[in-house]
């Protein structure tokens, strides 16, 4: 099928969803009668979220554009990991190198940039590492997709409650409780490239109050056979073919556990992936490239609301991160030549404390004030090869960071209210950072709001950054300042129905200080503040939900993120998104299908890669996925089967510099069965 094609079945398709929309829309003067029920009954409608403020309020009260994914949708639109729901999100994009997944958000997304930008909580744990401030999109990521319950995005900045990272947003990844599962479950999943992933859970609330959930999953996948990389095109590498360099493994644990006021949680992930890209200069069509991710973490949260309303949460966390990587490398660039093994080790622990309090005082004040306190007892980064592992000393350093925020949220009036929020940061690394955010919002019609916002936020240099280093070739820069950004926002949201609501946002967002990655004056590698950005844009988005199972929404993005000095667009930075995602029941409530396409318009790669090749574009591409999801034919049993990438698009993701490749090339069409049975 032609791309021509392909874009006009998205379209005719997106043109079949506008008009079931305006269908829906008959009940338009229903919902503007003065009829008191029909704007309670709206109201009631109205999603809530609790990311934005750190209490439970309606979508169109928050200081924030929110987008909430169930269960539900991440089921029947057959989503494998938790890269592919955030693409399907506007504004937001997941690119890949074979080996981690990276967020973009609003024309932000630098190649293996490690999405230290986004703040990922689970469950409300903060869980971006200490040393990257990362985490990892893929099957790295921490929880299986099909423990998530519900996720909560909050875009824009937010460091004003959450601090460092919290600066295109946060991201809220809600699990399963035991009164979710309600019994035991497993999963069964087999797909392309022999990738088999197995889950079993339990979870129940006993009488007695005792509320309890465990889940663990298996993934192995063998990845893709054979690679073509025409960077590598000659005899001596293999005529350019990676073969049997793409496997990955994946184990994940999570466990749960509440009574009365005090929950536990606690969650181990690792994963092991083959490196087929041959990234950092290493040896092309080595099976030796191999890293290894791990995380761990423990917390004891207490949450209680006393008889005057007032409710104070506390939690106590043990979490570590750590890191494998090994790169081999060759003595010749022709053969025979021996291989040397380098190794990169990363190891951190910290433990976090945090307190905050929230109550409503004189009935129009929501006031919410907490603090935490984060020791990091071990950040040891070094990189050394196996015949000489004491060659290279490693940095191991011990540091902290305290906070205090408050805010009000103030309703002036019924229809109006003001957002005010301040966060005062200290780190022992650089100091003091303050960050506030300021949201007005007016309401003149139960159907209607508009929302004007400001807000700083911060990114805080982190250790791998700062300390690591490799003789000859890195350097380490100690005197790194803390990325700064102003985002100045407006969004309308508008209910036609209850059921059918549009939005709309335009923002400004400018950065200083960001942190890259380049050369000093002896030719060396040095991450520095050395770059300013500007980033203005618009994202619009159409949704309806019928009570007979279908749902659906259209969206668009536009975002034009350049760098100030030399207004040239940022690399993996596309103008245009757009975005289609419709799910339809095809027989009463047992058979659903979901069916979404995106559009990405093409973007820039990096100005040069590692042989120091000037840099291009990667085409613009549009993909499709189709899943048929079956549930109630058997008291228990679910089924689906998905095929993704349906027309089996050619398309590539922009590389970093780490790589020889200025592009990667994406999966092509593939396919999924799974089974689910609870007990």
């Amino acid at each position: 099928m032609t791309y021509q094609t392909q874009v006009r079945l998205a379209c005719n398709l997106g043109i079949l969803l506008l008009q079931s929309l305006a269908y829906a829309a008959d009940d338009f003067a229903t919902l503007q009668a003065p009829a008191s029920d029909s704007s309670s009954s709206l109201f009631q409608d109205i999603p809530s979220v609790y990311s934005a403020s750190k209490y439970e309020q309606k979508v169109t009260k928050a200081p924030a554009s929110i987008s909430i994914v169930t269960g539900d949708e991440i089921k029947k639109y057959g989503y494998r990991n938790f890269g592919a729901i955030l693409s399907s999100l506007r504004g937001f994009y997941n690119t890949r190198d074979r080996n981690n997944g990276y967020v973009g958000a609003r024309g932000f997304g630098l190649p293996s940039d490690f999405n230290s930008r986004v703040l990922l909580l689970i469950d409300g744990h903060r869980f971006n590492d200490n040393l990257f401030d990362a985490f990892d999109t893929s099957e790295a990521f921490p929880v299986d997709v099909d423990i998530i319950e519900r996720v909560e995005v909050v875009r824009g900045p937010s460091s004003s409650l959450y601090g460092t990272s919290a600066v295109f947003g946060v991201i809220n990844v809600i699990t399963k409780r035991g009164r979710d599962q309600h019994g035991a479950n497993i999963k069964y999943s087999y797909g392309s490239n022999d990738t088999h992933k197995t889950s079993a859970s339990y979870g129940n609330r006993f009488k007695n109050g005792l509320e309890a959930f465990v889940t663990g999953t298996f993934y192995d996948s063998q990845g893709y056979n054979k690679l073509f990389y025409k960077e590598f095109d000659a005899p001596s590498t293999n005529n350019g073919l990676s073969t049997g360099n793409d496997s990955e493994q994946s184990r994940k644990l999570m466990a749960k556990a509440s009574f009365g006021d005090f929950s536990f949680q606690g969650l181990h992930v690792d994963r092991t992936k083959d490196i087929p890209t041959a990234s950092f200069n290493t040896q092309f069509n080595s099976h030796a490239q191999t890293f290894v991710d791990q995380a761990n973490f423990v917390e004891l949260k207490y949450d209680h609301t006393f008889e005057n309303q007032l409710n104070v949460q506390s939690r106590l966390s043990y979490n570590n991160y750590r890191f494998r990587g090994d790169l081999p490398f060759s003595s010749s660039p022709t053969p025979p030549s021996s291989t040397s093994i380098n190794k990169n080790l990363f190891y951190g622990e910290w433990w976090r404390a945090e307190l905050e309090a929230s109550k409503l005082v004189w009935d129009d004040h929501h006031i919410t004030v907490g603090g935490q306190y984060q020791g990091n007892f071990h950040q040891y980064l070094t990189n050394f090869f196996e015949v000489a592992p004491n060659s290279v000393p490693g940095s191991n350093v011990n540091t902290y960071q305290w906070a205090l925020f408050a805010q009000d949220d103030y309703s002036i009036t019924d229809t109006l209210s003001l957002n005010v929020g301040v966060r005062y940061d200290y780190y022992s690394i650089f100091g003091s950072t303050i960050n506030p955010r300021v949201g007005l919002i007016y309401a003149p019609w139960q159907s209607t709001t508009f929302k004007l916002l400001y807000g700083q936020a911060f990114r805080a240099p982190n250790q791998f950054e700062l300390n690591f280093s490799i003789p000859d070739v890195q350097v380490k820069n100690r005197d790194l300042k803390p990325e700064k950004m102003d985002t100045v926002e407006f969004i309308i949201e508008h209910y036609f129905t209850r059921q059918l609501r549009t939005e709309l946002n335009v923002f400004h967002t400018s950065i200083t200080d960001n942190i890259t990655s380049t050369t000093n004056s002896d030719s060396l590698v040095q991450y520095q503040n050395n770059r300013n950005v500007d980033s203005i844009g618009f994202e619009t988005q159409i949704e309806n939900t019928w009570g007979d199972g279908f749902q659906g929404r259209l969206s668009y993005s536009w975002q034009n993120t350049t760098d100030k000095k030399t207004g040239e667009r940022l690399t993996n930075s596309p103008e245009h998104m757009v975005k289609l995602n419709l799910i339809a029941p095809l027989w009463q409530d047992k058979v659903f299908v979901g069916f979404e396409t995106q559009f990405m318009s093409s973007r820039k790669t990096p100005p040069k890669d590692a042989n120091g090749n000037k840099g291009g574009r990667v085409g613009d591409y549009v993909i499709s996925n189709l899943t048929v999801y079956t549930q109630n034919w058997v008291k228990g049993l679910e089924l689906s089967a998905g095929v993704y990438n349906l027309f089996d698009q050619r398309y590539f993701d922009p590389a970093s510099a780490d790589h020889k490749q200025n592009a990667i090339q994406q999966d092509g069409l593939q396919f999924r069965v799974k089974g689910s049975m609870d007990f």
